[in-house]
């Protein structure tokens, strides 16, 4: 299982398509929430497995050093096996890689306790998308 982070045409393409399963199909999330114009100027984590896609990552750069992770999604047959841990861990990474000051999520409320567990902070419940309740949660990166 390789993890690969870039933002060429053709990663974003495989990265839209598990999101597409994930989010339109499964979770009745609108495509057009989904595609959101970001990107194109963000970077992608991509799991290929057996030369298949099968995790997407997001990470978006902001101007004052922040940054915000997304569009974690991991096709249902690879689910509890790890995998979005690895995607989740590698883009953290990449992250600090890039001299970030912190990470931002907007997770599923149910998935609280997984990103506490990576050091993510809550921060408040922010907004509802399709019928998920999202909370707002925060990295602060360490720099040595």
């Amino acid at each position: 299982m390789e993890v690969t982070i870039g933002n060429d045409s053709e990663l974003i393409s495989q990265a839209q398509g598990i999101r597409y399963q994930v989010f339109t199909c499964e979770q009745h999330i609108p495509a057009a929430l989904d595609l959101d114009g970001l990107d194109e100027a963000s970077f992608h984590a991509l799991v290929m497995e057996n030369g298949e896609p099968i995790a997407t990552a997001r990470l978006t750069l902001h101007e004052d050093g922040s940054s915000t992770m997304a569009r974690v999604a991991v096709s249902e047959i690879y689910r509890e096996m790890g995998v979005a841990s690895k995607v989740v861990k590698s883009m953290m990474q990449y992250a600090q890689e890039l001299g970030v000051t912190s990470i931002e999520i907007h997770a599923h409320s149910y998935l609280r306790n997984y990103y506490e567990r990576f050091g993510f902070e809550f921060i408040k419940e922010v907004e509802i998308v399709g019928e998920h309740q999202l909370v707002e949660m925060r990295y602060q990166t360490v720099h040595s």
